[in-house]
């Protein structure tokens, strides 16, 4: 699979400098956890879960998850388990093309009904998402080592932070460093780290509006800066950490002045895009994707489709970091500093040399903007509204 595939092969030309690579889903740790992009939740109640898949990876969707945990009510789980079985396993006889798929347990032993609801078809099973987890979730990882064994088959884990004990102050960094160290020395492949800041939020009774980012409630911002410093460090210990869930798909009434500035929508269809993009509310999802990039997150979990194209568009690297970051590598063994090319900035070797690398990785996955493409032009050639 690739990026931008549901696009005409000319427009992906005039789009890009450098085009996105395929990858396989068996394929490179590290690509496919920066590939992961907009990661879609849908509910395994959902009535046509194959048609969903579907229709998700024709729009450019490479990643989703079927959630049995927080999005289904308590007696909607048995229901819940067998309707996934029966969707996703039409979706795969019908070898249509589909995004990776996780399951999202709410309980180690559904893994294995799960895997044993599928059958052989449980190889094409990507993972599992871990919810809440803790250094008390190894039974979870348990549950999947011993079904990758009985597959022959790798099953990705992604882990979400998203417990009280990571909220809470005075037990947060124990926390954060009993899951760290549990996920480097269990024989489960993760994926991805993922934060949960709906649950986190849950704990003040927080809930943001859609014109204010995650970064602005401080006391999520503040857990969201020490997961990542523990769990994201490019000192060979850390992991992708993927941005929290953007919970909203219609915007109502507005508190605060768009997020979008004029300037880039300079021609008049420019100009009703942005009009689409604020009544849809997504000027709040498109800040905080740039927020997650500052902070060092990649990827976003989303719930709608008309997310996707934001979070896609924001992912794709510029000409001018492209051009920074390979010279950055190549300055690398002789050390100092330089002025960009681009004449605005300086890149120094060392220090910048993580981002560069980093940078590098994305552009090989959502490749890299033509000179005079910007972000408003990749928005608008991918996004369904």
């Amino acid at each position: 699979m690739r990026h931008f595939d549901h696009l005409d092969p000319s427009q992906r030309e005039g789009l890009f400098s450098v085009e996105p690579e395929e990858f396989d889903r068996s394929g490179d740790r590290d690509l496919l956890a920066v590939a992961l992009g907009a990661t879609l939740y849908t509910p395994a109640t959902r009535p046509a879960i194959d048609v969903d898949l579907r229709k998700a990876r024709e729009r450019g969707v490479v990643c989703s998850v079927l959630c049995l945990e927080d999005a289904i009510a308590d007696a909607d789980v048995a229901f819940a388990e067998k309707n996934l079985v029966h969707q996703l396993t039409a979706s795969i006889e019908s070898g249509a093309p589909r995004p990776l798929v996780f399951v999202r347990v709410r309980e180690p032993e559904q893994v294995e009904r799960v895997v044993d609801g599928l059958g052989d078809l449980a190889r094409h099973l990507d993972g599992f998402v871990v919810p809440k987890f803790t250094a008390a979730s190894a039974p979870y990882l348990d549950a999947i080592v011993a079904a990758s064994t009985r597959l022959d088959h790798r099953l990705w884990v992604m882990p979400v932070i998203e417990s009280p004990e990571v909220f809470r102050l005075e037990t947060r960094l124990e926390s954060l460093l009993a899951a760290r160290d549990l996920l480097h020395v269990h024989e489960a492949p993760v994926l991805a780290v993922r934060i949960g800041a709906t649950d986190l939020s849950s704990m003040l009774g927080l809930r943001r509006p859609a014109d204010i980012t995650v970064y602005d409630v401080a006391p999520i911002a503040s857990v969201i800066g020490d997961i990542v410093n523990v769990m994201g460090r490019r000192d060979g210990t850390g992991f992708v950490v993927t941005g929290p869930v953007w919970e909203h798909f219609e915007n109502g009434e507005r508190m605060f002045k768009p997020q979008l500035r004029e300037t880039p929508f300079t021609a008049p269809a420019e100009q009703v895009l942005r009009r689409r993009l604020i009544r849809r509310g997504l000027d709040g999802l498109i800040r905080e994707v740039a927020l997650d990039h500052a902070n060092g997150l990649l990827g976003k979990t989303v719930i709608h489709p008309t997310h996707v194209a934001a979070v896609h568009a924001l992912s794709v690297v510029t000409r001018e970091d492209h051009t920074d970051a390979l010279d950055i590598v190549r300055a690398r063994r002789g050390g100092g500093v330089a002025a960009s090319q681009y004449g605005n900035k300086m890149n120094e070797a060392a220090p910048h040399l993580a981002w560069a690398e980093s940078t590098l990785l994305r552009a090989r996955a959502f490749g890299v903007a033509a000179e005079d493409v910007t972000f408003v032009d990749l928005l608008e050639a991918g996004l369904c509204l």
